[in-house]
C-alpha cells in the first residue's frame, strides 16, 4: 500500500493547480492548431518541473521518481501530449546528469532545469525501431571533434529543441558500439524534416533529425565510448514510468467526464448511473486504473532504488498501464456515445493522444520480451 507523504501530497497539488489553470483551458486549441506551448512549459520549469530528478548543484529539484510520476499523472490530466513531451526533456537531462561530466553537466544543465534550453532523445531511426542496438548513425572521430552521417527519426521537439541527446555508433556493431553525444541545434552539418502529420500528441512537433557530415565537439561525448546503449536503456526505465503515468492521468480525466455525464444523461427515462450494466463497466475501469497506478507507484520505487528487477517492472509498469489507459478513455468514450465522437468533449483528444503510449518508450510487445527475458533468467 502507497502512502504518499505530506512533501509528495504538496508535488501534486501543485502539479494538479497548474494542470487546471494553465493546460485544461488550453489544450484543444493547441491539439487543434498543432501550437507548442514553450511558454507554458518554462512556467512548469519555474516550479521545477523541468529538471525533476537532476541534482540541485546544476539547479535540478533532485525529486525521486515517485515525485515525477506523481506530477507527471497530475499534469497529463490536463493535457496529455505536453505532460508527455515534459517527460521526454526530464528523461534527456537526467541521462546528462547521470552519466555526463561536471563539464558537461555545468554547460548544458541549469538552462534546461529552466527550459531557456528544450532537450529532445534521439535513438530511432528510420531501420531501427524496436531493434534499437542495430542502429547506423555513424561518428567518426576527427582530432577534437565527431563527423556524423545518418537519421532519427519520430523524434519529438524536432527543428525546436536546442540539445538533441543523440545514441551514435562510434565502434563496432551491436549495442558495445554505441556512444551518446549531446548535439546542439547550431551544429554544423545538422538538419530537420518536415513536421510529421500525427493521430496525437498534436501540441509538440514530431519529426526526422538528420545528419550530413555533422560536426559535433568531442567534448559533447555524455558517459564514454562505448557505454550510449547503457545509457539509452537506463534512460527508457524512467521514461517508461513517466509515460506510464501520463496514461494514468489521461484515463482518470476520462473516467471522470464519464462520471459525470452518466450522473446527468438520461435514456429510457432514467440516468445512466442507474443502469447496473453500465455501472458495472464503470467500476471494472476504476478497478483496473487504480491497479495500474499501484504497479507504476511500485515500479518508480524500485527505478529508484536500482533494484535488480527495476527493469522487468519497470516494463510491466509501462505494458500494462498504456494497455489500461487506453482501454479506460476508450470505454469513456463509449460510454458518451455519439457525443464522445465530437471535439465538443474531450474524450476523442484523449484517445488519440493516449494511443502512442503502447508504442513508444518501447512497444508493449517488446515490453513483454523484457519482461520474459528476466522471468527465464
Amino acid at each position: 500500500m502507497f502512502e504518499l507523504n505530506d512533501e509528495q501530497i504538496a508535488f501534486q497539488d501543485v502539479a494538479q493547480a497548474f494542470a487546471r489553470d494553465h493546460l485544461s483551458p488550453h489544450a484543444a486549441q493547441w491539439d487543434a492548431e498543432g501550437f507548442f506551448p514553450v511558454g507554458t512549459m518554462r512556467k512548469a520549469a519555474a516550479l521545477g518541473f523541468a529538471g525533476l530528478y537532476v541534482r540541485e548543484d546544476v539547479d535540478g529539484s533532485n525529486l525521486t521518481r515517485l515525485d515525477a510520476s506523481l506530477i507527471f499523472e497530475a499534469m497529463s490530466y490536463g493535457c496529455t501530449s505536453t505532460a508527455a513531451f515534459m517527460s521526454i526533456h526530464n528523461m534527456s537531462s537526467w541521462m546528462i546528469d547521470t552519466f555526463g561530466s561536471d563539464e558537461i553537466r555545468t554547460r548544458l544543465l541549469p538552462k534546461l532545469c529552466t527550459m531557456e534550453k528544450i532537450a529532445s532523445y534521439c535513438l530511432t531511426e528510420p531501420g531501427s525501431g524496436s531493434d534499437a542496438a542495430a542502429l547506423r548513425t555513424k561518428a567518426v572521430r576527427d582530432g577534437d571533434y565527431y563527423i556524423l552521417n545518418g537519421s532519427k527519426a519520430f523524434i519529438s521537439g524536432a527543428g525546436i529543441s536546442d540539445i538533441y541527446l543523440t545514441m551514435v555508433r562510434t565502434g563496432e556493431e551491436g549495442s558495445a558500439g554505441i556512444s551518446c553525444l549531446a548535439i546542439e541545434k547550431d551544429t554544423p552539418g545538422l538538419s530537420f524534416g518536415k513536421p510529421e502529420e500525427k493521430l496525437g500528441w498534436r501540441s509538440q512537433p514530431t519529426g526526422a533529425v538528420i545528419f550530413e557530415n555533422a560536426k559535433v565537439p568531442v567534448a559533447n561525448l555524455v558517459g564514454t565510448e562505448g557505454q550510449g546503449f547503457k545509457i539509452a536503456m537506463a534512460g527508457l526505465d524512467g521514461g517508461r514510468i513517466n509515460i506510464a503515468s501520463c496514461s494514468l492521468g489521461t484515463a482518470q480525466s476520462a473516467l471522470d467526464h464519464a462520471l459525470d455525464y452518466m450522473r446527468q444523461r438520461k435514456q429510457f427515462g432514467r440516468k445512466l448511473q442507474e443502469f447496473q450494466a453500465l455501472q458495472f463497466k464503470i467500476a471494472d475501469m476504476a478497478t483496473e486504473l487504480e491497479a495500474a497506478r499501484l504497479m507504476v507507484r511500485q515500479a518508480a520505487t524500485k527505478v529508484e532504488a536500482k533494484t535488480p528487477d527495476a527493469s522487468r517492472w519497470s516494463a510491466m509498469a509501462k505494458r500494462f498501464a498504456t494497455d489500461v489507459g487506453f482501454d479506460v478513455v476508450n470505454q469513456a468514450l463509449q460510454l458518451h456515445g455519439g457525443y464522445g465522437y465530437l471535439r465538443d468533449f474531450p474524450l476523442e483528444r484523449n484517445l488519440r493522444d493516449v494511443r502512442v503510449h503502447q508504442i513508444l518508450e518501447g512497444t508493449n510487445e517488446i515490453m513483454r520480451v523484457i519482461i520474459a527475458r528476466d522471468l527465464f533468467g
